[in-house]
């Protein structure tokens, strides 16, 4: 159980730097159209 602990924290972390490199991406083109 301990190992899908695990495994669910690295999907979580995964989705959230997903999220901060599209948001990134965004920033970028409207900073630079």
């Amino acid at each position: 159980r301990r190992l899908v602990r695990d495994y669910e924290r690295r999907c979580d972390v995964s989705e959230a730097m997903i999220h901060v490199g599209m948001g990134a991406l965004l920033i970028r083109r409207i900073a630079h159209p």
